[in-house]
């Protein structure tokens, strides 16, 4: 293994290695120790340090990795891959709705139907649709997201930290 390796190139402690992948300071101490981990550690750790997970092994057991070990980075790819179409549809559909809201509201300000209440339901919708769209991303849909593709990460949260 060479997590140590690549922690220490990055000055990283095993305790910032732990934060930045979400894993227990005991597990990254017992992997470092040489101990058998689990595929979603060992994605979880590659993930931190931004390397793929085949780099986290000496290149002479390279070779000699389990079929399942060696497809991980493919695994987690397609798992990334899914879960932001998911995310990226959400946004689409918030999109959608709004644009479809903005050509009615200026169909009603030219029938002259409403023209201030329509362009505040509007300016509305943009507001607090963002407001509890980021709501249930957080609350809601990043958690299911999370079970349902275990070896991704919520773009939301890399760009925020």
């Amino acid at each position: 293994m060479r997590i140590t390796e690549l922690r220490r190139l990055r000055g990283w402690t095993q305790e910032r290695l732990a934060e930045e992948s979400g894993i227990a300071v005991r597990t990254i101490q017992r992997v470092e120790g040489g101990k058998d981990a689990s595929l979603e550690s060992l994605s979880s750790i590659a993930r931190a340090l931004e390397v793929p997970v085949r780099e986290l092994f000496a290149a002479d057991g390279v070779t000699l990795l389990k079929p399942d070990v060696q497809g991980l980075d493919d695994r987690t790819a397609a798992d990334q891959d899914r879960r932001d179409a998911f995310s990226r549809s959400w946004r689409y559909l918030y999109s959608g709705v709004g644009i479809v809201l903005a050509f009615l509201t200026i169909a009603l300000i030219a029938s002259r139907v409403w023209p201030g209440v329509t362009i505040l339901l509007l300016g509305a919708y943009w507001v607090v649709g963002s407001l509890v769209g980021r709501f249930l991303m957080t609350t809601v849909i990043d958690p299911w997201l999370d079970r349902r593709y275990p070896l991704s990460r919520s773009r939301r949260s890399v760009a925020s930290s």
